[in-house]
């Protein structure tokens, strides 16, 4: 008679059974026998998960002084500068900004990644950008469009700490033969488990509600060795936008792509099996710190049949990411030209093979 006991198989997950007889348990659905004694120490770890602490500390918190505040009467950016900055248009809507009074609240910034190109080498960066675009509009790269770019420092959280992570996963296996008159697909379940450490140093996190967040991941990478202290002075000539989410609130996007990064890590290490699910999953971070960074981004608003388009290039290695509108009249006439060439060859091909 065999005695049922309340565990579900590791490799499947189905139900299974401790037959009294043979002294094994066996899973009905994928043959499966398991010693007790190994089921047992299996099921001790899966119930040992570890409180999960992902709390980071900022470690300075003076404000920011001997700069003034700008503000749009447009969409309600506030921007900031060193008093001597002469502050024409908003660098999000073009709109004409008015200074506002001297800063309070803000933290001062610990770093700051300087500019590394002026507005004329970044014009000349565009204008490579725009070479490989054939149905972009003409006056989308006329030089009094690209004048309005805008360098604006954008405030970030940068994340540090390091991760201890248990990761269990269901995985598979399949072997393909043939056999007689049948081809056969013979599957392997395993529960594969994976445990290590992975340190991660300067995880970015915009802090501005203005800038989509894809927007900013898709300029990185910056170079975090090329940071210096901050001053006002780097504000010269510059905006910097006023971070809109505290580190508290920020936090949670960057443990967000902490995770993700180390399960697409761990799953990598599964070579050769299949992964069906993740089975668990336990991250413990320690050695958690944050900064506040101010890093360089070139804005250009540009507008196309009541359309705005926004392009941003990084600051420091002039990568350019953006959508940009494509002129449907240039575009049907270049597919007419393809057409009508495609059919003179046609019916050339087809008097000559005719004719001979």
């Amino acid at each position: 008679m065999s005695d049922v006991i309340n565990y579900r198989c590791p490799s499947c997950g189905g139900e299974i059974c401790f037959d009294g007889n043979t002294q094994q348990v066996t899973c009905p659905y994928c043959d499966t026998t398991f010693e007790l004694e190994t089921l047992k120490q299996y099921e001790e770890l899966s119930c040992k998960t570890k409180k999960d602490e992902k709390s980071f500390e900022l470690h300075q918190q003076e404000n920011l002084e001997g700069v003034v505040s700008y503000i749009c009467e447009s969409c309600g950016a506030q921007i900031i500068g060193d008093e001597n900055t002469v502050a024409t248009s908003c660098p999000y809507c073009n709109s004409p900004i008015v200074v506002n009074d001297k800063v309070s609240g803000q933290l001062k910034p610990d770093y700051v990644i300087p500019f590394q190109f002026n507005k004329d080498q970044i014009k000349d960066k565009l204008s490579i950008f725009y070479q490989d675009k054939p149905f972009l509009p003409k006056t989308f790269t006329n030089e009094s469009f690209i004048d309005e770019i805008k360098g604006i420092y954008v405030p970030f959280w940068i994340y540090h700490c390091s991760v201890d992570a248990q990761m269990k996963f269901r995985t598979s296996k399949r072997r393909y033969y043939s056999s007689g008159n049948y081809n056969v697909t013979e599957t392997s379940y395993y529960l594969s488990t994976r445990e290590g450490t992975i340190g991660f140093d300067y995880v970015p996190v915009d802090a501005s509600l203005k800038i989509e967040d894809d927007s900013m991941q898709s300029i990185e990478p910056f170079d975090f060795s090329k940071k210096v202290d901050f001053e006002t002075a780097y504000l010269a000539g510059y905006l910097a936008d006023k971070y809109d989410e505290d580190e508290k609130v920020s936090e949670k996007k960057a443990v967000r792509r902490i995770e993700t990064t180390t399960k697409d890590y761990f799953v990598e290490t599964l070579n050769g099996l299949s992964l069906d699910r993740i089975e668990n999953a336990s991250m413990q971070f320690y050695d958690k710190e944050v900064d506040y960074y101010l890093l360089p981004v070139w804005i250009l608003n540009l507008k196309w049949q009541e359309d705005i388009y926004t392009l941003y290039i990084n600051g420091q290695t002039g990568k350019v990411i953006g959508n940009l509108p494509v002129d449907k009249k240039a575009y049907w006439a270049y597919f007419m030209k393809v057409f009508v060439i495609a059919m003179i060859m046609v019916t050339a091909i087809a008097i000559f093979v005719l004719g001979g």
